[in-house]
């Protein structure tokens, strides 16, 4: 599969139009067109740019011999529609379990990677002010407490799932995540020690 097929799948799993993917990398729709019919090729950045917004690797993009077997499903919901009962922790667990009532599912603790930008600015408020080092993490975290994340098993595909306030998004996994930690595009995940039941 070449870099231009690749991308135009990407881009139709993620469910864009070619103008709404140019509009999120600000490039115009033509250069879209160009690049997934193979008359050309993004730059280094662009394809950074590609790769976030379309939530695949680089190495995805650029490996021949790699075959996107990821699927997307976002669906909007309404959170007050769900009750927390039984062992279910928030609603967001109970989204997720009335999604996947027969699945293996795995809340994710997340962090936001910081930036070296971040990193250096903590550090000086670390320094020249009473502020605990670290801070950056703090912010992180707090910045993306709204969502829920939860790597759910069933039938033999591993499944990404994402809980924000109005929808819930499901990516199948194009390899599957082993180990209890992991990262995915700018965020790091660790496999919390108790499973979404509903007993």
């Amino acid at each position: 599969m070449t870099l231009a097929d690749k991308l135009k799948e990407a881009r139709k799993n993620a469910g864009l139009t070619q103008v709404e993917l140019a509009e999120k990398l600000c490039v115009s729709r033509q250069a879209i067109t160009k690049w997934e019919s193979g008359k050309g090729i993004p730059d280094v950045e662009n394809l950074k740019n590609i790769a976030n917004v379309l939530n695949v690797s680089i190495d995805f993009l650029l490996d021949d011999e790699g075959t996107l077997d990821k699927t997307i499903i976002k669906e909007q919901i309404n959170l007050n529609d769900y009750v927390k009962d039984g062992k279910l922790r928030s609603k967001k667990d109970a989204v997720v379990y009335a999604k996947y009532p027969d699945a293996d599912i795995t809340p994710l603790l997340a962090k936001k990677k910081s930036s070296k930008g971040q990193k250096v600015f903590a550090e000086l408020l670390g320094i020249l002010t009473d502020a605990p080092f670290g801070t950056d993490e703090v912010f992180n975290q707090i910045s993306d407490a709204r969502n829920a994340y939860y790597l759910v098993q069933e039938e033999g595909k591993q499944i990404f799932v994402t809980v924000t306030e109005d929808f819930i998004e499901s990516k199948v996994m194009a390899k599957e995540i082993v180990g209890n930690k992991f990262e995915i595009g700018d965020y790091k995940f660790q496999k919390a020690n108790y499973k979404v039941k509903k007993l």
